[in-house]
């Protein structure tokens, strides 16, 4: 398998405005081939979301989640351009299932790898560098494996990169990404608060 950095994965996904798991499967498929995995992206249809990135979503939903035993609370809003998509079926059911995600275990901390602090990171970082040394590892091999212990943090804390609670298979962004695709508009979570019993908000 082919050496995909996060770096080729960032700039293909910049590129084409696909989601970041969609590009690293592409680049995979690709051999890291960034031309052919545009090219795989565009087939399934999910490079069309760089035609939608730029646009203004204001409309959309704002919905809450209540856990059955009153112990888990989520409030979130979730954008798209019309009213007409905000109230399809789909978009509803949608984000429910971001507040039911939210309220699981999955309980991320940030919705995007951007609002994580740079001081958290550096300390991950700095955790990861003396668990690789303190296994012995090569010096030239920790870089790559602090990236992907990293990739394993955002996957964690990170709501966009987490797998969908219903369906592992697919990431957060990839599921806005669907129904971005299904709707022609821009789907994106503007922001999202979750709630539990005895515990200060962060």
């Amino acid at each position: 398998m082919p050496d995909i950095t996060a770096a080729m994965v960032k700039a293909l996904r910049e590129a084409t405005g696909a989601g970041m798991m969609d590009c690293k499967r592409a680049l995979i498929e690709a051999d890291g081939d960034a031309e052919r995995a545009t090219e795989i992206l565009r087939e399934k249809g999910l490079a069309s979301q760089a035609k939608r990135a730029g646009r203004s979503a204001n409309q959309g939903l704002i919905d809450a989640y209540i856990h059955f035993n009153n112990t888990v609370g989520v409030l979130i809003e979730v954008n798209c351009e019309t009213d007409f998509v905000a109230n399809t079926d789909e978009f509803r059911a949608l984000v429910k299932d971001l507040a039911l995600h939210i309220a699981s275990p999955a309980a991320p901390h940030w919705l995007s790898r951007d609002d994580v602090p740079a001081a958290t990171l550096e300390h991950e970082r700095k955790i990861f560098e003396k668990q690789a040394i303190d296994l012995g590892k090569a010096d030239q091999v920790i870089p790559r494996i602090v990236e992907g212990k990293l990739e394993a943090f955002f996957k964690d804390n990170v709501l966009l990169d987490q797998p969908f609670v219903k369906d592992d298979t697919k990431t957060i962004q990839s599921l806005l990404d669907e129904v971005g695709a299904k709707t022609g508009e821009k789907v994106a979570v503007r922001r999202f608060t979750r709630y539990r019993l005895g515990e200060d908000l962060e």
